[in-house]
């Protein structure tokens, strides 16, 4: 007789109802199994393996050969959520056709990034799509639902947002910690996670390695508390790789592993990322964690089903049932147009003088050190096709009338005796690029050891040398393969590109003596000389004191080209693996030093020069002399081509700035400010002038806005108007509704997206765009009463074409809910509700929930609470605090308080004593708190 189908087999019952059957035939030691990253089959059911995570940020990553496009940064400046939609889909259709004949490819992806881009000095800004969380989460929406697929029950690929949550630093990511007070937390970092996901096409996230508010965010209660109440669905949350063992190892939070790693899976991380492939220090701390009392089956059950519930919305267990079973779709024609159309919508033409487009014939001197790159990033893939800004205007312009110089310093460096480095050739240089044949960790790619060391002779190799700033250097050799460091410690020509979790094609030159140490960054080791070839040495005292040769200025060769030239195409930016990447910040806004050696160089030789930015964040430069101006992230595989085409106008721009371009490092915050209110930071809050402002972009198009109506309904504001072409070409305009409110009660945003739309339109064509604003939209968290409040009054809404550039406005009143007083006399004061503070930071109250607030580095801080309504009066205080250190009390302005301390120094952090006090009032104030010491205030209360 044949066995029945067991229920969980059946593809006609629910997949809850399946996994319910499932779940019933695992043993706890299955189940637990299923908690690390790589998951073991189970042969006795016939389960296959599994594997959480699958890097697909522009295109499917570190497998091998895939279609690249744009970076995330690249792709939000498009502001087009039809095209990211179909990149998405593009994307997820590679995957399928990639774990068809390679089953290390996942279909759990862990993408987009939808952390926002506060900062532009982030190391990874190249992974957000913008600073303002509605663009972020329209973009990110439109990738998932490309990811996810169109099936009503089964999901192409299964997206994982990340990186949960008020992720902006590199510096110390381990262990700092991102004060985010309740408004920031709600109006700007939880929104963008909150709108994707209700959306539908979410499978999970993946929290931060940072701490937010004192504790680590993989133990976030805010994954149950809010994340998992905006969606029926079961979302799968996956680790960070190696955050798990942070939790002791470098935040030192707990002092067992066995107890972070229950705190973390009751907190609702359902797949740990940890020690690669071995799960078995994984395994071992949960079974360490259930014999200890630590968890129960149940919180085990809790999480292995919701993997099995992202399993099944994949097909596994329905092969035959699965519409993505076969698919094939990769590197097609589509997808290598699409991945053109990309990299042109994403271009933004910031500064036109009139010099663009170019004219048909022109001669053009394109220069710069990336003017013959096709950059990729760490979340890439390699590379099947590619075009770079030089071969794009070769091809568009014809290579008789397109002149190259780089920019590169030509040297020679030479020994103190007198010789000189030199590159052995070599017969075995293969066009392969690093990571070519995939790899589950491509941090774990070693160097290549088959070739020969450098070694010296008399005339030596002349190398081409880029000053990437801060004095980090890359030097490459004339067969185009840069000098990197193996595991062996020699120095070889063997890299196609600087790249690796540890970049070992970077050094410095370091003035020694009469000469230079060099020294390679990868190892901080000095370069040295040895009989067996060119190595790193073992310290300072066996190191090569080296002179330079200059052979040319990459200057001089930019003024030769640039003076021969009708106009001249600058082509700066940066390398994504060095000087601001993940695990490293920028720390200027300038472009390094060289490049702006560069571009004067240029100017000076001919005034028509162009400035094309390409480079994961923004930069400050002087664009005050230059007739144009643009820039581009990198731009994937067709990057050079859409550029090209651009110049030429063959395409009209149109892409839009995501974040804000400043003028300068000094209208920065702090990195480690995560006040975007009280710090006044991003165009929302931003009260400088930028370089460039939020949603700028010009076109070779010219656009009129008329005819603006807005009509207040029951649940939502409808506002609708005219855009016409009123240029000579066909181009895209993306239209931009803003809303300030005219008479807050609280600090609001200068103004703020409440929608776009980008579209084509011919030459003296019209269209009438129409938003459907939903009022909630322009609410605030009112930290008063913990709740969104719709404050009535005059509110402008603001048409144009960028943040700043308005072209119609109009005010509406609306009624909404008046402000009430806090009732602190009946409630008393969560202390982290502050409407403004100064000199503090919120801490955990507890390791598991709760806030409290404390001085910063032990110093002065005050709180101020508006409108406190202590009703017919009260007469005592009682404060909740933990600690060292003193309180003190005020009414509206007047005198403080005697100071209240504890009697002696509590336990530990979180363990709280009550101080009580006089204090009297009555009716409604203004009330001000001032802390002093190490002192943690959590509850403030009133009586009497």
């Amino acid at each position: 007789m044949t066995a029945p189908t067991p229920p969980f087999r059946d593809p006609r019952l629910p997949f809850a109802k399946r996994v319910d059957d499932l779940m019933s035939r695992l043993t706890l030691d299955e189940k637990t199994a299923f908690l690390h990253q790589f998951a073991p089959a189970v042969d006795r059911l016939g389960i296959a393996a599994f594997r959480t995570g699958q890097e697909a940020l522009h295109g499917v990553a570190w497998m091998g050969p895939a279609t690249v496009f744009p970076q995330a940064v690249g792709l939000g400046a498009t502001w087009n959520e039809d095209l990211v939609r179909r990149v998405g889909e593009a994307v997820s259709r590679e995957a399928r056709a990639m774990r068809a004949r390679d089953e290390r490819v996942g279909l759990n992806v862990w993408s987009p990034t939808v952390n926002l881009l506060r900062h532009p000095l982030w190391g990874r800004n190249e992974e957000g799509y913008s600073e303002d969380p509605k663009l972020t989460s329209a973009i990110a929406t439109a990738y998932t639902r490309g990811l996810r697929g169109d099936d009503p029950a089964y999901w192409r690929t299964a997206p994982v947002l990340k990186h949960w949550l008020a992720h902006n630093n590199e510096t110390a990511r381990d262990t700092s910690s991102s004060s985010v007070r309740p408004r920031v937390l709600h109006e700007y970092d939880l929104r963008a996670f909150r709108e994707t996901v209700e959306a539908g096409a979410v499978a999970g996230v993946m929290p931060a390695y940072n701490l937010v508010n004192g504790r680590p965010n993989h133990l976030s209660p805010h994954l149950g508390r809010h994340l998992r109440t905006w969606t029926e669905e079961d979302l799968l949350v996956c680790s960070d790789a190696g955050a798990p063992s942070n939790l002791v190892d470098s935040e030192h939070y707990f002092d067992t592993h066995e107890e972070a790693t229950a705190a973390a899976l009751r907190a609702g991380v359902d797949s740990f990322t940890d020690h690669g492939t071995d799960s078995s220090k994984i395994v071992a701390r949960v079974q360490g964690a259930l014999a200890q009392g630590l968890l129960t089956e149940a919180d085990v059950d809790a999480a292995v089903r919701r993997q099995l519930s992202v399993r099944f919305r994949l097909g596994e267990f329905d092969p035959e049932h699965d519409p993505y079973a076969k698919e094939s779709h990769f590197d097609t024609p589509e997808h290598r147009a699409l991945a053109r159309e990309a990299a042109e919508q994403a271009v933004v033409l910031l500064k036109n003088d009139g010099v663009l487009p170019l004219a048909p014939g022109t001669r053009v001197a394109v220069v710069g050190l990336l003017a013959d790159e096709c950059k990729l990033d760490w979340y890439s893939g390699t590379l099947i096709h590619r075009s770079t800004p030089l071969e794009g205007l070769y091809e568009r312009f014809g290579a008789d009338r397109v002149s190259f110089a780089e920019g590169v310093d030509r040297v020679r460096l030479r020994t103190a005796d007198g010789t000189f480095l030199h590159v052995l050739p070599s017969d075995d240089v293969p066009d392969g690029a690093r990571g070519a044949e995939g790899a589950l960790d491509p941090a774990l790619l070693a160097g290549r050891t088959d070739l020969p060391p450098l070694t010296t002779d008399a005339t030596g190799t002349e190398l081409a040398l880029i000053d990437w700033g801060e004095g980090v250097l890359t030097l490459r050799a004339p067969d185009g393969r840069y000098l990197s460091v193996a595991e062996d410690g020699y120095v070889r020509a063997s890299a196609d590109q600087p790249g690796g979790w540890v970049v070992q094609e970077t050094f410095r030159l370091e003035p020694h003596e009469n000469g230079h140490l060099l020294r390679h960054t990868g190892t901080g080791r000095p370069v040295q000389v040895a009989a067996d070839g060119v190595k790193v040495a073992a310290d300072d005292a066996d190191a090569e004191v080296f002179g330079l040769a200059v052979a040319e200025r990459g200057e001089d060769a930019v003024r030769r080209v640039a003076s021969a030239a009708d106009v001249v195409v600058v082509i700066a930016g940066n390398d994504p693996h060095i000087n601001g990447r993940e695990t490293e910040d920028r720390t200027t806004l300038r472009l390094p030093g060289q490049q702006e050696r560069l571009l004067r160089a240029a100017r000076a030789a001919n005034p028509a020069t162009v400035l094309a930015l390409v480079s994961a964040y923004p930069y400050a430069v002087d664009a005050g002399t230059l007739p144009a101006v643009l820039w581009t992230a990198h731009g994937g595989q067709a990057a050079g081509t859409a550029l090209a085409r651009v110049l030429a106008g063959d395409v009209s721009p149109a892409g839009r700035l995501p974040q804000t371009w400043y003028a300068d490092d000094a209208d920065l915050p702090d990195l480690l400010d995560y006040d975007v209110i009280g710090g006044r930071q991003t165009y929302l809050y931003f009260e400088g002038t930028p370089l460039f402002p939020f949603g700028h972009g010009l076109s070779y198009a010219s656009f009129g806005y008329a005819d603006l109506a807005a009509e207040v309904g029951d649940q939502t504001v409808s506002v609708s108007f005219t855009v016409t072409n009123t240029g000579e070409v066909a181009a895209d305009e993306v239209a931009q509704l803003y809303v300030r409110a005219e008479a807050p009660a609280v600090p609001r945003p200068r103004r703020e997206l409440l929608a776009h739309r980008r579209f084509t339109l011919a030459p003296g064509a019209s269209t009438r765009v129409a938003f459907e604003v939903p009022l909630s939209a322009l609410a605030f968290w009112d930290v008063a009463h913990g709740q969104w409040r719709l404050e009535p009054g005059p509110y402008a809404l603001l048409v144009g074409a960028s943040s700043e550039d308005v072209r119609l406005s109009t005010t509406l009143t609306l009624d909404g809910e008046p402000a009430a007083p806090r009732p602190v006399g009946e409630r008393g004061l969560e202390a982290a509700d502050f409407d403004e503070q100064s000199g503090t930071q919120i801490v955990d109250r507890t390791k598991t929930a709760g806030d409290a607030v404390t001085p910063a580095a032990g110093g002065t801080g005050q709180l101020l609470y508006r409108s406190c309504d202590f009703g017919t009066g009260v007469t005592r205080t009682t404060l909740s605090v933990a600690g060292t250190g003193t309180v003190e009390m005020a009414l509206d302005g007047g005198a403080w308080t005697p100071a209240l301390s504890p009697s002696a120094p509590s336990a530990g952090p979180y363990d709280y004593t009550e101080l009580d006090g006089a204090f009297t009032a009555g009716g409604v104030h203004d009330l001000r708190i001032r802390l002093r010491g190490s002192l943690r205030l959590a509850h403030v209360g009133f009586s009497g």
